[in-house]
């Protein structure tokens, strides 16, 4: 596996510009993977959901060449690429989900910087592609997810512990279209959920129905976040993607303005007080 795109690499953070296809934590079936170099490959393991979500489907890796790297999380990965001992990761992002991503040097750090995302002050904005109209071109999603069988969420009308979204929505080419999403809440699947729910499912998402694609088109764009000493402030570029990488979809997103210029919604102060209590 090709090294993990570095950001920001400085005495209190390394922001990198995480792939589609790594998990935050290592695969609950590692060690077992890693004991089948006396066996045979780690093909040999297992042909059922836990060996695909593990990504047992290509073998070798910097860290052994009989172990698949999707088998270990973003964490281990970039502790042995840096040389850095400790790690913390500061944030999340589904495993299919590409972009910035904030890990600390010290667990100091990353308490401080967990504080800045509960109350807000981080500003992310990320980047979608599907391959539906959506049932309106803008606006914010706001409601409670509720856990379903299988890994999915699903969205309720309900507001006693929201997930806010908001997004603008643009023809990135003929017959798709493309998102620049903020997210004010940090739940799990949460923009996946909340296009969903618009009728609009993201490109490659086939847990929420998305139209196949070779990987989840969801990437972490912008993240700016406030230190006591300095603002921190990175923009990922897109690395991989049928449709990200499509030229048309490529031309769109070059001229795209940047997320802080556009006229996003004011959010009510009875919401906010929701938020406050996510």
């Amino acid at each position: 596996m090709n090294e993990i795109p570095i950001l920001v690499d400085d005495e209190d953070v390394l922001i990198v510009n995480k792939p589609s296809g790594i998990a935050m934590h290592d695969c609950a079936n590692t060690a077992n993977i890693a004991n089948t170099q006396s066996t045979g490959t780690a093909e040999n393991i297992s042909a059922g959901e836990g060996a695909d979500a593990c990504g047992l489907n290509n073998i070798g890796s910097k860290i052994d060449s009989k172990i698949d790297t999707h088998a270990f999380g973003i964490v281990t990965l970039l502790r042995e690429q840096t040389g850095y001992s400790q790690l913390h990761l500061c944030h999340r992002l589904d495993t299919g989900t590409s972009g910035c991503l904030c890990l600390a040097k010290y667990a100091q750090t990353a308490a401080l910087i967990g504080d800045a995302f509960a109350s807000r002050q981080v500003s992310k904005y990320y980047l979608a592609i599907s391959a539906d109209k959506p049932k309106k071109k803008q606006g914010s999603i706001v409601g409670d997810m509720k856990n379903r069988r299988g890994g999915q969420f699903m969205l309720l009308k309900s507001k006693d512990n929201p997930a806010v979204t908001q997004f603008f929505s643009q023809s990135a080419k003929p017959g798709y279209r493309g998102f620049i999403v903020k997210p004010l809440t940090g739940k799990t699947h949460q923009i996946r959920v909340a296009l969903k729910s618009v009728g609009a499912a993201i490109l490659g998402d086939t847990l929420y129905s998305g139209a196949p694609s070779d990987r989840l088109h969801l990437h972490a764009g912008w993240l700016r976040i406030p230190l006591p000493s300095r603002t921190i402030s990175v923009k990922a570029p897109i690395l991989s993607g049928d449709l990200f990488t499509d030229s048309e979809v490529k031309r769109w997103l070059t001229e795209l303005p940047e997320p802080d210029t556009f006229n996003w919604p004011a959010i009510a102060s009875s919401l906010l007080q929701l938020v406050s209590k996510t």
